[in-house]
């Protein structure tokens, strides 16, 4: 079987998903994921998304944003800014440290949701989180692998943030940001440990503290 006839049958799983789920009396369905919740510096940024037609196919492949290549999600996030309504929220270091990663990964998520262009009757989240909002909240654990309006989240979020690191490498290009997008790997322990936290780095969490 070729990889050309692998793609949309993932996809097709992950609409037939929403399909049904929609066929319970949700007519206008929003998925919610972030990204950025591990990494040592940046945002935290949430991503709502209502898929205008669900049984529609999409020409790009679409999945959970961790298990597709940069070019893969690039190119299926600009299908899905066409195709969808999307609204997109973020919360910087210096709020992460503030009120914790949790709470302001609540507020992206709430926030995403209330500036959706259109109201959805029913939203679908990645995992056991508890939103408070003024639609009913479904959280589906694994759901960016499971439901098409929530894959669609996890990768317009996942760009997003990529985009942002991208724009703050420049700014500071001694961390690799580029590279590693503010996780924790071996290039950017050593560069916190040479340079020391810059102000998008997030002090509250353990490694940055230890260098501060």
């Amino acid at each position: 079987m070729t990889l050309q006839r692998l793609l949309p049958s993932k996809n097709q799983q992950l609409q037939q998903f929403d399909l049904e789920v929609r066929e319970g009396g949700w007519s206008v369905l929003a998925g919610v994921d972030e990204a950025g919740r591990g990494p040592l510096a940046g945002p935290v940024v949430s991503a709502a998304v209502i898929v205008r037609d669900p049984s529609a196919p999409f020409l790009s492949r679409v999945n959970d944003s961790k298990k597709l290549s940069e070019r893969a999600r690039e190119k299926a996030f600009e299908e899905i800014q066409a195709r969808c309504v999307v609204s997109v929220s973020m919360r910087d270091a210096a709020r992460i440290d503030e009120i914790n990663i949790y709470q302001a990964t609540l507020e992206t998520m709430r926030e995403a949701v209330e500036r959706l262009e259109e109201r959805p009757n029913l939203v679908l989240i990645d995992g056991p989180i508890k939103l408070a909002a003024r639609v009913p909240i479904r959280g589906i654990i694994g759901g960016d692998a499971l439901s098409f309006s929530i894959a669609c989240a996890s990768i317009a979020a996942k760009v997003t943030r990529d985009r942002i690191m991208v724009d703050f490498d420049a700014q500071y290009p001694e961390y690799g940001f580029k590279q590693h997008k503010g996780y924790g790997t071996a290039q950017h322990m050593a560069a916190l440990k040479e340079h020391g936290p810059c102000p998008i780095h997030r002090r509250s969490f353990a490694p940055v503290a230890a260098v501060s």
